[in-house]
């Protein structure tokens, strides 16, 4: 009899786990062995501090970021004070997993198919990797940290079944040596609609390997003939593919995270990915920290409707930060047009330091209020056309 069964071991998955471990409860962790995200693997300097994430799972510290337009125009922005931390998420899903297994979770390898219920007890069904048998494991809860098509939140919650999201795919190459065109220490974000006609494309270095990739919502885009003209564009066709990866991810958090009885949602399969930007690993792990302390005050009191606190926490924090970043996704990425406005508007200073301030910290920057107003008239500037977009 487990406390909490959590299906799903990423970082949302895991870090959930390890939570509810630490604070005294059994817990149990069903993870499918073997997959590994399409991801970038960029995390901010506070997902490091808040999550102790130790350097020897950083690959990479990126200090610059390269903003790149349908033209060509390349817009460099330091980072300042800092850097951002990349991670490749087959060693560091699995450092999570492990770390959860050493604060007491029980670990099971397969695939989750059921929740079957009866008057006295709950169970998980999942079918076990290694024997191909259909395990149960009872369960006072059930965490569905599985993904942004979660079957968890498909069967149990409401609204589940219906979350909008970006088909994502990398390649993760060998990493040539330093060039003008590549920068071990440098993201590049290409906004180019022949890359994606809705998203970015990107290369980010991870030490001896680099991720290349590209999102988008159109479901008759190519994503590997997309990606295969973003490693021609980038000086990248020659080197050595290590792996291909791709899976949807969610663009939008659900509105209900929890089934009102004993579910609830976290990371992904909540919808929890930053708009724009489509940074997921923080959002997920926070996702998961809040799961666990909704879970935990149900155990506690026996009252389902603490199940959701965990949305409710979460959207406290960062509600606002997602809204911005929609309205941005929303005004610059339908055309060329708005992405080449876009990256000139990133030349400017103002831009650079609180977008990156936001970035690092997690939350909006409201020290400097005048700089706000630059901002807001710049951009309404851009998006009425008053200006040119060679602007700067």
């Amino acid at each position: 009899m487990y406390d909490v069964v959590v299906v799903g071991g990423g970082p949302s998955g895991a870090t959930a786990a390890e939570h509810l471990a630490r604070s005294g409860h059994k817990v149990a962790m069903i993870d499918r062995a073997g997959r590994i995200k399409p991801c970038g693997g960029a995390i901010p300097p506070r997902l490091i501090a808040d999550f102790d994430i130790p350097d020897s799972q950083l690959c990479a510290r990126v200090t610059t970021a390269r903003m790149i337009s349908p033209t060509g125009r390349q817009v460099d922005i330091p980072i300042e004070n800092g850097f951002v931390g990349m991670v490749d998420r087959e060693h560091f899903d699995e450092f999570l997993r492990t770390r959860a297994a050493a604060a007491g979770v029980e670990r099971f390898t397969g695939t989750f198919t059921s929740v079957e219920r009866s008057d006295d007890r709950t169970e998980v069904l999942y079918r076990d990797k290694a024997s191909g048998e259909t395990e149960r494991l009872r369960t006072r809860l059930i965490i569905g940290a599985d993904g942004a098509r979660s079957n968890v939140a498909r069967a149990e919650v409401p609204g589940g079944d219906r979350i909008p999201y970006v088909i994502a795919y990398h390649e993760i190459i060998e990493a040539p040596e330093p060039t003008a065109a590549y920068d071990p220490e440098r993201c590049d974000v290409i906004y180019d609609g022949r890359i994606s006609p809705d998203f970015y494309g990107w290369v980010f270095p991870h030490g001896r390997s680099a991720s290349v990739g590209m999102g988008s919502m159109i479901r008759d885009v190519d994503l590997k003939q997309a990606t295969a003209d973003l490693r021609a564009q980038s000086g990248l066709s020659e080197c050595k593919t290590i792996r291909r990866e791709g899976a949807p991810i969610p663009l939008k958090p659900l509105d209900r995270w929890d089934n009102g009885r004993d579910v609830v949602l976290a990371g992904d399969a909540a919808g929890v990915v930053a708009p724009s930007s489509g940074e997921g690993i923080y959002y997920a792990m926070v996702g998961g920290e809040v799961a666990a302390a909704a879970a935990s005050a149900c155990l506690a009191s026996g009252r389902a409707r603490d199940l959701r606190l965990a949305r409710q926490l979460f959207m406290r924090e960062h509600k606002t930060v997602f809204r911005v970043l929609q309205s941005m996704q929303n005004a610059y990425y339908r055309s060329d047009e708005r992405r080449e406005r876009f990256v000139s508007l990133c030349h400017d200073i103002d831009v650079q330091r609180l977008t990156f301030e936001a970035y690092m910290n997690k939350k909006l920057v409201k020290a400097r209020p005048m700089a706000h107003l630059r901002i807001g008239l710049k951009n309404l500037a851009h998006l009425t056309r008053l200006v040119r977009a060679e602007y700067v």
